[in-house]
């Protein structure tokens, strides 16, 4: 990159900026640090978010509670069979009055869009999307509009399968940076969550804690964030490891190598770092890597699951050193960092 890395200052905005927001979501979701880190680390990347769990484990929650955070413009779409793509994109209408059609915005002309329960709809719907996640634009009767900046896709899903659900295809799936899922919370942060609702709905309470352009000012820094040619070659081996695996029939493309070092630079800008590690790296893998691999027949009818797959090769490819700004023969840890 030409930009220079980040200054200690611009580091501390970042870090302050998230960390009102973490402690913001927080608030909200008890037990869920892991996946309020690795979520905002895919929204200070520029990413999209593909959350999939079981009904009713907060992954809309989620998602509210972070636009509420960054007092951002929300677009919910409730995805359903007969959904179709005008509904998400928007429409145009002719007005008799001027002769003219007059483009009416979908729901997808917002700063966060939550798209809940995606793999309800369509093929054909979901890819209604495709170009907004990609380019940031929809192209509607020839004519093309600009979303909103930033935009942020979070899409919620149940496991495919459960009944009247679709699978979400394959390039729609390599346009989320990261794949979360929520799992059930333990005893007592079920207890907080009923403790935490006495007082009424705690979103409602919610304020926001950082501005559209704080968050854009972030998201800049975090872009400027040092990766050394070894911590390249070291994302480029991992996802290769994942073209080569026995269990995976067809593993991460080339988009997913640039979005781990995106993500790979937003954790280290989280923390404060100017340079990636290799744990930035290894803890982040499995998130970006695990929804865009296809797993062998075999693999599928097995026990382990994709994630799991992605951290064992991870795991056996060599980890390299001296990846900080003229650091010689050093290999870094987050635990140290």
């Amino acid at each position: 990159m030409t930009d220079a890395v980040p200054t200690s200052t611009e580091l501390a905005h970042v870090t302050t900026t998230m960390e009102r927001i973490h402690t913001s979501m927080s608030s909200v979701l008890s037990g869920l640090d892991s996946v309020i880190t690795t979520t905002l680390t895919t929204v200070l990347a520029g990413g999209h978010i593909l959350m999939e769990d079981v009904p009713g484990v907060g992954k809309t929650t989620l998602a509210r509670a972070l636009a509420r955070s960054i007092d951002a413009q929300v677009g919910r779409i409730q995805f359903t069979p007969d959904l179709l793509p005008a509904d998400v994109t928007g429409v145009s209408i002719y007005q008799a009055n001027t002769h003219h059609f007059e483009f009416r915005p979908g729901p997808v002309f917002a700063n966060v869009v939550i798209a809940d329960e995606i793999n309800r709809a369509s093929p054909k719907t979901q890819s209604a999307l495709l170009e907004a996640m990609q380019e940031g634009s929809v192209t509607v009767d020839g004519t093309t509009h600009a979303l909103p900046s930033p935009f942020l896709v979070v899409a919620t899903q149940n496991p495919i399968e459960m009944e009247g659900t679709y699978p979400l295809p394959e390039a729609q799936r390599d346009r989320f940076m990261t794949h979360l899922s929520i799992g059930y919370p333990s005893a007592d942060d079920e207890v907080a969550m009923i403790d935490g609702r006495d007082g009424g709905d705690p979103l409602a309470r919610l304020t926001p804690v950082a501005s559209l352009s704080d968050l854009e000012h972030a998201s800049a820094i975090a872009s400027r964030v040092y990766a050394a040619p070894a911590a390249k070659r070291y994302a480029v081996d991992i996802v290769a490891a994942t073209r080569q695996h026995s269990r995976i029939k067809l593993g991460a493309s080339p988009r997913a190598t640039l979005q781990l070092i995106a993500a790979a630079r937003a954790a280290a800008a989280f923390e404060g770092r100017n340079h990636i590690i290799p744990d930035d790296i290894k803890y982040l893998a499995p998130a970006v890597l695990s929804h865009r691999v296809v797993l062998t027949r075999d693999a599928r009818h097995g026990t382990v699951t994709q994630a799991e797959i992605v951290g064992d090769l991870v795991a056996n490819v060599p980890v390299p050193r001296a990846t900080a700004p003229g650091a010689r023969n050093v290999a870094g840890s987050r635990a140290s960092a």
